[in-house]
C-alpha cells in the first residue's frame, strides 16, 4: 500500500519551485532554510525521485520535478479559490459560473446558449473569450466551469474532458438593404454578385460554407474574413458585404430595419457544444445548461 502524500511537504516544494531557491522560499515561509530543505527531502524520499538538481549556484527542477510542479500548481491554485468560494456560498452572494467562450463561436448565439442559466437572479456570470486550446487547458485546471464551443472536445489522453451537445442551427445569409438591391439573381446565385464576408477557418463552420459554395458552383468575391463573429456582423451591417449567421441570430439581426434576409441554407448547420472537466456534472448551472438542451 502506497504512503499517503504529505501535502505540507508538497506545499514547501511548490514554494521552493515558485521562488527559485531554498533561501527565498524560507524567507517567504518565515522558516529556517534547513527546515525547508528537510521537508523537500522528505517529499522526495516518499515519492522515490529527486525533484531538484544543482544548476550553477542554484537549483532547477528535474523532469520528475516538472511533473510534480504542474500538478502542485493545480492543487494550490484551487486551494487559493476556497476562501472566496466558501464566503460566496455562506453569504448567499450568488452562484458563480465561469464560462470559456471559444473565439470561433458566434457571439450572437452565446446569450441564447447561456439563457437557461441566466434565469436565476443569483447568477454571477464570468465569461472569458480565448482560443479553443487555451480554454481547454484552463478547464482542465478547473479555472473554468465549462467551455462553449462550435466543435466537440478533441480526443486527448492527457486531458479529461467531456462533451455535451447543446444543439445546432442552420445558417442563413444577411445583407443591408443597399447591398441586397444590387442582386440581379435570386438567392443563392446572388452571392456570386455581391462582396461576401466569411469567418476564418478558426470557425468550424467555415469548411462547411466552403463546401456549400463549391456544390452551388459559386466563386464568391471574399471581401473580408474575421475570427470574431461580432466583428464580421458589424462590418456586414456597415455595408461591406453579405454575411452568414446562425438562424438563432436572425431575430436580433432583423431588429435592424436596414437589414435583409437574403436566404437560408438549411444544409449548412452550425453545431454548439458544452465541454466540462467531469463526466458527471455537479455544478448546478452547468447541469442546467445541459438539461435545457434536451428539451
Amino acid at each position: 500500500m502506497s504512503t499517503p502524500l504529505n501535502y505540507r511537504h508538497l506545499h514547501y516544494f511548490w514554494v521552493v519551485a515558485k521562488e527559485g531557491g531554498m533561501a527565498r522560499a524560507a524567507q517567504r515561509l518565515d522558516m529556517a532554510v534547513q527546515t525547508v530543505s528537510a521537508q523537500v527531502r522528505a517529499l522526495e524520499q516518499s515519492l522515490g525521485y529527486s525533484l531538484f538538481k544543482p544548476s550553477g549556484r542554484g537549483i532547477v527542477l528535474t523532469e520528475a520535478g516538472v511533473a510534480a510542479m504542474a500538478l502542485a500548481d493545480q492543487i494550490f491554485q484551487l486551494g487559493e479559490q476556497v476562501p472566496a468560494a466558501v464566503r460566496d456560498a455562506a453569504t448567499g452572494q450568488g452562484l458563480r459560473l465561469a464560462v470559456g467562450i471559444s473565439d470561433g463561436l458566434p457571439k450572437l448565439v452565446v446569450r441564447h446558449l447561456l439563457q437557461p442559466a441566466l434565469e436565476d437572479a443569483r447568477v454571477r456570470l464570468l465569461c472569458h473569450e480565448d482560443e479553443f486550446d487555451r480554454l481547454l487547458a484552463d478547464l482542465a485546471l478547473h479555472r473554468l466551469d465549462a467551455v462553449l464551443s462550435d466543435r466537440p472536445a478533441p480526443p486527448n489522453p492527457n486531458l479529461r474532458l467531456y462533451g455535451h451537445a447543446l444543439g445546432e442551427a442552420p445558417m442563413a445569409w444577411y445583407a443591408p438593404a443597399e447591398v441586397s438591391r444590387k442582386c440581379r439573381q435570386p438567392f443563392p446565385a446572388c452571392l456570386g454578385e455581391l462582396p461576401v464576408l466569411l469567418p476564418t477557418h478558426h470557425a468550424a463552420v467555415r469548411a462547411r460554407l466552403d463546401q456549400w459554395f463549391e456544390r452551388q458552383g459559386l466563386r464568391p468575391h471574399i471581401a473580408g474574413e474575421f475570427e470574431d463573429s461580432a466583428l464580421l456582423a458589424a462590418f456586414g451591417r456597415s455595408g461591406m458585404g453579405a454575411f452568414p449567421a446562425s438562424r438563432w441570430s436572425q431575430e436580433e439581426l432583423l431588429q435592424d430595419k436596414r437589414m435583409r434576409l437574403l436566404g437560408e441554407t438549411p444544409e449548412v448547420v452550425e453545431h454548439f457544444h458544452l465541454i466540462s472537466a467531469e463526466r458527471r456534472i455537479h455544478h448546478p448551472l452547468v447541469l442546467q445548461l445541459v438539461e435545457a438542451s434536451k428539451h
